[in-house]
């Protein structure tokens, strides 16, 4: 039976991808870590969990080597914005914890490993529209910063250590699940509980910021497409670019008056609008494409809507 590990399985993305890789492996397969435990509602609360701080190396050392993990999903992470408040901790997780996992998949020969990487590895030097897949990253923040650095690291254990390392740049990515988690992107989440609740949302990037976005299914189907590829066929390792669609806050606030009429949107940018303006508007993910066959299946309207239907489930509006 496959043992996997997923670190950070509280956050935006490991809350739901925890219980697929539940569903594909058994529940007692898969072992969820995070700095807190989950509640008793949580998604994951139904199997094995350990509370695990990823800058502590001898902690991860043991839970991969006690419990024989030969599959991670590092998904612990200080995000952009949340990060710009407190550089330190963003580098001391997102690097040095990221260590402590490339190290340990190294000594017990973990045979694959999963680390997100993201948009804001790119710069205001970087070609924004859209931006290549090879092209020059010089971020602005620390949690670009950080995600560089793992993408580099991540690349160097390929060819040093021969470890089967894989990595997808994402995008803003868009939960009806998670609430917000310290990003610059967030305001495309955040919007919605907004337009659900109150039918008014102050946004903190101008009306016509456009950046990448994904909707959740779509960054989980991609993230399991990748695992999933043949070793072959790959011809980058931690660093993919992943395309879902592009909008701007103007446009999202249009498509959500489309299902709440009401609905008013007004904006007040803040220290985030330069974090955004730094990045691209879209990715070429030309290569995603090639090499494993990647395609989303949501675009701004369908994602839009099925927003709309689960939140108003959830709030019984």
């Amino acid at each position: 039976m496959q043992r996997v590990l997923v670190t950070g399985a509280g956050g935006q993305i490991g809350s739901e991808l925890t219980p697929i890789l539940r569903k594909r492996h058994g529940t007692s397969g898969v072992v969820a870590t995070d700095i807190r435990r989950p509640g008793a509602a949580s998604a994951f609360a139904d199997g094995p969990f350990e509370i695990v701080d990823v800058r502590d190396r001898e902690r991860i050392r043991s839970l991969v080597a006690d419990l024989r993990i030969d599959t991670i999903y590092h998904m612990a992470a200080i995000l952009s914005a949340t990060g710009e408040a407190n550089p330190r901790l963003a580098w001391e997780v997102n690097v040095g914890g990221w260590a402590n996992v490339l190290e340990a998949a190294r000594e017990f020969s973990v045979g694959r490993v999963f680390c997100p990487s993201s948009i804001a590895v790119f710069g205001p030097e970087t070609p924004r529209d859209p931006a290549p897949q090879l092209t020059v990253l010089r971020p602005t923040t620390m949690y670009g910063l950080s995600k560089v650095t793992g993408e580099l690291v991540g690349d160097y254990y390929v060819h040093r250590y021969g470890l089967d390392i894989r990595g997808l740049r994402y995008p803003g990515i868009i939960s009806s699940e998670a609430p917000p988690g310290g990003g610059t992107t967030d305001y495309a989440v955040d919007i919605f509980y907004q337009a659900i609740q109150a039918e008014q949302y102050t946004c903190f990037v101008r009306p016509d910021t456009v950046l990448p976005m994904m909707y959740m299914p779509d960054c989980i189907k991609a993230t399991l497409a990748l695992m999933d590829a043949d070793f072959g066929r790959l011809s980058r390792h931690c660093d993919y670019n992943v395309a879902g669609m592009s909008f701007s806050a103007a446009e999202l606030a249009a498509e959500i008056r489309k299902h709440i009429p009401s609905f008013v949107c007004e904006y007040a940018p803040d220290f985030r609008q330069a974090i955004a303006d730094s990045w691209p508007l879209c990715l070429d993910d030309s290569l995603a494409r090639g090499d494993w066959d990647w395609r989303p299946a949501y675009d701004l309207a369908t994602m839009t809507a099925d927003m709309v239907r689960r939140l108003k489930l959830r709030f019984g509006k």
